[in-house]
């Protein structure tokens, strides 16, 4: 039963239509002058207009798709890149760094890169806690961050996301639709922090939006 509240971000599960998720990712820069926020295995992420990497700062709650992300430096309705599952950086010391997450202000080196990776397939699907129950009745809404992410939703211990999505589900448009729920020995529909199965709607990410950078 998943009676407690352990948020952990999203994590790829499979492909819409059941195909196993085989683990692709995509390479994609972080500023390498350093970006002031950590981002954290499981995070939302999108492509800034700079051509770098951020989290989404929005929640994804609009009656409509813009606004996701939106802000200075942003694009309306540019949408979120993925899911951000780990980066590469070099240290002052010249070794190669492969971590679980990207620690706030890390520069790059002697003009190396940082390189984030990210699941950006638009049609895979996420597991993610809500911070609340959620009934079989929900299957098919729409549902969207419980909180805005920041530098401190995630653990630098672990290096992983603790972003979740409200366990109010919506018929209108928002960022997430739930496809289905875990169901094992730890986590069951109806549970009192429920375990969701969640894909991007169109609009919400940036290959299903017309609006370029």
């Amino acid at each position: 039963m998943a009676s407690t509240l352990s948020p952990y971000g999203f994590r790829a599960v499979n492909e819409l239509g059941g195909l196993p998720y085989a683990g692709s990712t995509r390479s994609f820069p972080i500023n390498p002058a350093g970006y002031a926020v950590n981002i954290f295995n499981g995070s939302l992420v999108y492509v800034a207009a700079s051509g770098y990497l951020q989290i989404v700062t929005t929640t994804g709650a609009d009656s409509n798709t813009a606004g996701f992300p939106t802000g200075a430096g942003t694009s309306t309705n540019s949408g979120a890149i993925g899911v951000f599952v780990g980066c590469t950086y070099t240290n002052a010391q010249g070794q190669i760094i492969y971590s679980q997450y990207y620690p706030a202000n890390t520069a790059s080196v002697n003009g190396s890169t940082i390189t984030a990776y990210v699941v950006d397939d638009d049609r895979a699907v996420f597991q993610v806690q809500a911070d609340g129950s959620v009934a079989a009745s929900a299957l098919g809404t729409n549902v969207y961050l419980a909180a805005v992410q920041s530098t401190s939703t995630g653990s630098t211990t672990t290096g992983n996301s603790t972003s979740n999505v409200s366990a109010t589900s919506q018929a209108t448009t928002a960022a997430f639709r739930i496809v289905g729920f875990v169901n094992n020995a730890q986590s069951q529909v109806g549970d009192q922090y429920t375990d969701l199965l969640v894909k991007f709607n169109p609009g919400y990410h940036s290959y299903t939006t017309a609006v370029g950078l």
